[in-house]
């Protein structure tokens, strides 16, 4: 298994539809029985039985009946689009049931497939307003969620990248602002990170921060931070946000910034989809570099390899910083990229054999055409007193897309082999500084390098959104990446509680990101002294607790 950690410091303040969605026709068509689609439980030979229908006009005139089962009544909701209901059935799941964690399943009374974000802003109104007992809504990207996040038990998961595939009017828009001297695009909610990238490189432009994997959906990273390696330099996606268009638990269809609607602004960003969808957002660009230097650099004391890091951090030239662990039975080169040669593998494994656990230092520099003859020379200014192991260090060159999108790789030789489509009982934590010493010795000594499995970065944001970190200005990200067989979970669940009870008896003050818990009690406590700010917008931008229910924050 791999773990990867990152230094970041920041100046600043996702449903898999059908392989064949519904068809449109010419005329509408209007069935009178209930829709069914059916996903048979074998993940690994899906079937789909599907029976939709599409009905011209929308009727908002229903009242609730309490003794209706939810996809009765949401077979009475008419929508210019295909709503696809599920009868109760024990035998059969919505595609939508569950996600790349593979840990969790919840079966939605009904799932979505939008034309425009105005079948949207209908259902969300006829949850408010359309029935006695509101239902549940979840927006959903590429699915990419490990814990339920964005499902909808007995509610409504709309699939949002259908909007994308029907033409939907905000797409991809590359824009450049000569007052303000940078560019930015407006991008549907549901584009993937990686079309971004495509798209604004045809202008020699792009987005300036990341994540490690580029298919995610933008709405999605947006709803709890997007973070990688550019962080400490640029900050999380977040921070690079200028506008966005948000409908909002209420079903308003609003647009808003910094300085325009800016409480809904600072709440949607990092707000794990409770306070509004987000259907376009407005990225921040910057000039696109061509081509990386790609540097790793290999320790065997852990104090060593965080002093490098936060020096880097601290320093300005470098475009990325990151790290990892590596362990007995975990081979340098892993899903995240295949960086090291075949001889290389072989010394970093005797490495590994004689201490246990080595720390991997990744940095990479990016330049072009007019920067290529000084590159080197400022690379070597950067890392002049690292104290790395004498010898061990690594170079590689590659263009700035395949850097960028170098996870992609791994998860098509993973697929190849039916191991990409497993359960992955992740863990992401937020360390401060002043505790990564003993989170070292108690977690990745203790506890992962014991069980052998995986871990990670450090950032500062601004303090308005609805993320939560530590109350320190550095501090580590680290996430165990497990990847694992359906017997497996169970004992990984038990290794993660175990992080988490000692973190907590240790008073390492660790906030979770992408985070997961049971009670509502639990939540309060994650938020600390934000979570009254966070329930009052909750009250404010859906106060009938509809959209995104797979939380359990409030519902």
């Amino acid at each position: 298994m791999y773990t990867y950690t990152a230094s970041v410091s920041s100046q600043l303040p996702t449903c898999s539809s059908p392989s064949h969605p519904p068809p449109h026709h010419s005329t509408p068509l209007c069935y009178s029985l209930i829709g069914v689609l059916i996903y048979m439980a074998k993940l690994y030979s899906p079937c789909y039985l599907i029976i939709f229908f599409i009905i011209s006009h929308l009727v908002m005139s229903i009242i609730g009946n309490l003794h209706l089962k939810p996809y009765e009544v949401l077979s009475q909701l008419y929508i210019e689009t295909s709503l696809i209901i599920s009868a109760d059935s024990d035998d059969a799941t919505l595609a939508t049931s569950t996600d790349f964690g593979k840990l969790v399943q919840e079966i939605p009374a009904a799932v979505l497939y939008p034309s425009s974000t105005d079948d949207i802003v209908k259902l969300v109104n006829f949850s408010n307003n359309g029935v006695s007992v509101p239902f549940g809504i979840a927006a959903r990207g590429h699915g990419h969620s490990v814990r339920g996040q964005a499902m909808a038990p007995n509610g409504v998961v709309v699939v949002m990248n259908f909007l994308n595939n029907n033409n939907n009017i905000n797409g991809i828009r590359v824009s450049w602002d000569p007052i303000l001297g940078f560019g930015y695009a407006d991008v549907g909610g549901e584009q993937l990170w990686v079309d971004v990238l495509h798209a604004t490189l045809e202008y020699g432009l792009a987005p300036v921060s990341w994540t490690d994997y580029l298919y995610l959906s933008v709405g999605g990273t947006l709803s709890n931070a997007g973070i990688s390696g550019q962080t400490f330099r640029y900050g999380p996606q977040i921070n690079n946000v200028l506008e966005m268009d948000v409908i909002t638990g209420k079903g308003e269809f609003m647009t808003c910034s910094k300085h325009t609607d800016s409480e809904l602004f600072f709440a949607v960003l990092g707000g794990l989809g409770q306070f509004g969808i987000i259907t376009r957002a407005r990225i921040v660009l910057e000039k696109a570099p061509t081509t990386v230097k790609w540097v790793r650099v290999l320790y065997a004391d852990f104090s060593k390899f965080t002093s490098d890091q936060e020096q880097l951090i601290s320093i300005d030239g470098m475009d990325y910083v990151e790290g990892s662990l590596m362990m007995n039975q975990s081979p340098p080169n892993n899903w995240r990229s295949s960086f090291f040669s075949h001889s290389n593998q072989s010394k970093i494994l005797s490495l590994i054999s004689k201490y246990g656990i080595i720390y991997c230092l990744e940095m990479v520099k990016y330049y072009d055409d007019h920067t290529a003859n000084t590159v080197d020379e400022e690379l070597h200014k950067m890392m002049k007193g690292l104290n790395f192991l004498s010898g061990h260090i690594f170079k590689k060159e590659t263009t700035f897309v395949d850097f960028l999108n170098r996870v992609k790789a791994g998860e098509i030789k993973l697929q190849s082999k039916g191991l990409w489509d497993v359960p992955h009982p992740w863990l992401n934590l937020f360390v401060p500084k002043s505790s990564i010493m003993g989170f070292n010795d108690g977690v990745f000594v203790d506890i992962i390098l014991r069980q052998n499995k995986t871990t990670g970065p450090i950032l500062v944001w601004d303090d308005r959104m609805s993320v939560v970190i530590p109350e320190e200005e550095t501090f580590y990200c680290v996430g165990l990446l497990h990847s694992c067989g359906f017997k497996d979970c169970e004992s990984l669940d038990v290794q993660n509680e175990e992080i988490l009870n000692y973190c907590g008896k240790s008073d390492l003050k660790i906030k979770q990101y992408l985070p997961h818990y049971r009670t509502k009690e639990a939540w309060k406590n994650h938020f600390g002294k934000k979570w009254e700010v966070f329930e009052q917008r909750k009250s404010q931008f859906d106060p009938k607790m509809i959209l995104s229910p797979g939380q359990k924050i409030f519902n």
